[in-house]
């Protein structure tokens, strides 16, 4: 699988969670707890695969730069909201509000790698270069996964 695909269908697993987390309430205190902590796997492994693979190659190329950077300050305050909601008991009045600004961010994030930063990386990657990257990343997130005790994710 190429590195574009894979990302994409780790995207899409990842917005089907939100979804799922979206119609939680108060009361459904080990549905949120679940919830949150299959997100928080996904997204360090996701987060693994980017930082360490594809976005140091993709930075490599001038054009790409900004949207790079610009990628791991996205993560970083992604992971801020999540250490915040892992501080606070899913009852928490505020928890509710804190998990839908996580949310957004992801979203946001998500839209921008699939636009802008994919753009790129098939201006800057040939065919081989993307299924390339794509072996690197699918190995090194089974071992992210296999890091946390998470099943990785596939197709």
């Amino acid at each position: 699988m190429d590195a574009i695909a894979l990302l994409k269908a780790d995207h899409d697993k990842v917005k089907k969670l939100l979804a799922d987390g979206e119609s939680t309430t108060e009361r459904g205190e080990k549905t949120r707890t679940e919830l949150f902590a299959t997100i928080k796997g996904e997204m360090f492994v996701h987060e693994r695969i980017e930082e360490e693979i594809f976005y140091p190659e993709l930075k490599a190329h001038p054009k790409a730069k900004d949207i790079v950077l610009e990628g791991y300050e996205e993560h970083h305050v992604v992971d801020l909201l999540m250490r915040e909601l892992e501080d606070l008991d899913v009852t928490d009045e505020t928890w509710g509000a804190k998990a839908l600004v996580m949310k957004e961010n992801i979203e946001h994030h998500i839209e921008e790698e699939e636009g802008e930063m994919f753009k790129q990386a098939r201006a800057v990657f040939d065919r081989q270069e993307l299924e390339d990257l794509g072996a690197r990343m699918e190995a090194l997130k089974l071992a992210a996964a296999e890091e946390i005790g998470a099943t990785p994710s596939r197709r």
